[in-house]
C-alpha cells in the first residue's frame, strides 16, 4: 500500500516557542520549582522514551501490548459500528497497530492521531498508514484541541484511545477535568479506551522510573538540554542528577532534577534568571498510579459507563473500555 502523506494541523513555530518560554518562566518561578512534562518529547526525548518502553524494568508497554493483543477483537465487537479512532498521544503507533490488526475494516476506518510532538506523529503515522483500509490524519496539538479538531470531522461511532497510562500524568483534579473535556467533545455512545498503571510494590515502581542503565535519567535531563537549545538557557546539565521518589500518600511516582551545586542560570527567551541552591530540586513529572476500582469510579464521575476492564496481573496494568452516557 502506498503511504499517504500525513496532514497536520500545527501551531506556528513562533506560537509554540512563545508558549514554551511562558511555561518555563512560570513553572521555574514556583516553589518548589517545576517544569511541564509535556516538553520532554522533542525528537531526542521521544527516542529516549521509546527506549525506556523496551527496558526490562518498565513493564507498562509490555503489559498493555499483551492486553491489546488478547482483547482487541473483543474491543471491536463491544464498539459496534466503529468508523473513527482518535488516539491521544500515540507514541510510535505500535499499540494502535496492535488494536487495528484485529479490525475487520469494511470501507475506510478514519484514524486521527493527536500529539504535541511532530516527531511522534510522523512515527505513528508511518506505522498506521501501512494498514489497508485506514485513513490517517495527524493533529499537532494539545489533547483537548486536537480531539475537538478530530471530532469536528467525524461521523458515525468513534473510539477515543488514551493508552500508555498517560492519564497518570494528570493530578486527580486534572484527570477529572481532562476526562470531562473528552466527554464534552464526543457523542453519546462513543467509546473510550484507557490504559492505566496500577499500584504495585515500591521497589518495582522506582526501578521503572530510575533504571540501572540510566536511560530514564537521560530522558529527564534532556528537558534541560532542550531548554538550553530552544530558549537560550545556560543550564549545566552535568550538574543535575535524576531522582525518582514514590509518594505513597498521593499514589504517585515523582521525577526530579536535583542540582549538584549552586547555579545561576539565565533563560534568555523566557527573560528569567534562576538561582538554584545545591540540593534544590526541579519537579519534572508525576505519574499517578490507580487501583482498578479507582479508575472505574473516575470514569463514571466524568460521564462514562464502564463496559469491561481487563487486568494484566504480571505487571499490574489495567485496560478499561467505557461508553459515553
Amino acid at each position: 500500500m502506498t503511504r499517504r502523506p500525513l496532514p497536520m494541523t500545527a501551531p506556528a513555530d513562533s506560537c509554540f516557542a512563545a508558549q514554551f518560554a511562558a511555561d518555563v518562566r512560570y513553572y521555574l518561578s514556583l516553589t518548589p520549582r517545576q517544569l511541564p512534562s509535556e516538553y520532554f518529547y522533542d525528537a531526542l526525548g521521544s527516542a529516549l522514551f521509546d527506549a525506556i518502553c523496551r527496558l526490562p524494568w518498565y513493564g507498562i508497554t509490555r503489559a498493555e501490548s499483551r492486553l491489546l493483543t488478547a482483547h482487541s477483537a473483543d474491543i471491536f465487537w463491544q464498539v459496534g459500528g466503529l468508523t473513527t479512532i482518535v488516539e491521544l498521544g500515540p507514541g510510535n503507533g505500535d499499540k494502535l497497530r496492535l488494536l487495528l490488526d484485529a479490525a475487520d475494516v469494511r470501507g475506510v476506518l478514519n484514524v486521527h492521531l493527536v500529539d504535541v510532538s511532530p516527531h511522534a506523529l510522523d512515527l505513528a503515522a508511518r506505522t498506521i498508514a501501512e494498514l489497508a483500509g485506514v485513513s490517517v490524519v495527524g493533529h499537532c496539538a494539545t489533547y483537548d484541541d486536537g480531539l475537538r479538531e478530530a471530532m469536528a470531522h467525524t461521523s458515525g461511532r468513534s473510539l477515543i484511545a488514551f493508552l500508555g497510562s498517560n492519564i497518570g500524568n494528570f493530578d486527580p483534579p486534572g484527570a477529572a477535568a481532562f476526562l470531562s473535556n473528552v466527554r464534552r467533545s464526543v457523542s453519546r455512545h462513543d467509546a473510550l479506551l484507557v490504559g492505566v498503571d496500577l499500584v504495585k510494590p515500591e521497589r518495582a515502581l522506582l526501578l521503572a522510573y530510575d533504571d540501572p542503565l540510566g536511560v530514564t535519567a537521560a530522558f529527564n535531563r534532556n528537558l534541560l538540554v532542550r531548554i538550553n537549545r530552544e530558549l537560550g538557557a545556560g543550564f549545566d546539565v552535568d550538574q543535575f542528577r535524576h531522582q525518582a521518589v514514590w509518594n505513597g500518600s498521593a499514589s504517585r511516582v515523582e521525577m526530579h532534577l536535583v542540582a549538584c551545586g549552586a547555579q545561576r542560570v539565565r533563560v534568555d527567551h523566557a527573560e528569567l534568571d534562576v538561582h538554584l541552591e545545591a540540593g534544590e530540586r526541579i519537579w519534572t513529572e508525576s505519574s499517578y498510579k490507580y487501583s482498578p476500582d479507582g479508575i472505574t469510579a473516575l470514569l463514571r464521575s466524568c460521564g462514562f459507563a464502564v463496559t469491561v476492564q481487563w487486568i494484566d496481573e504480571d505487571d499490574r496494568f489495567a485496560l478499561t473500555l467505557a461508553e459515553a452516557v
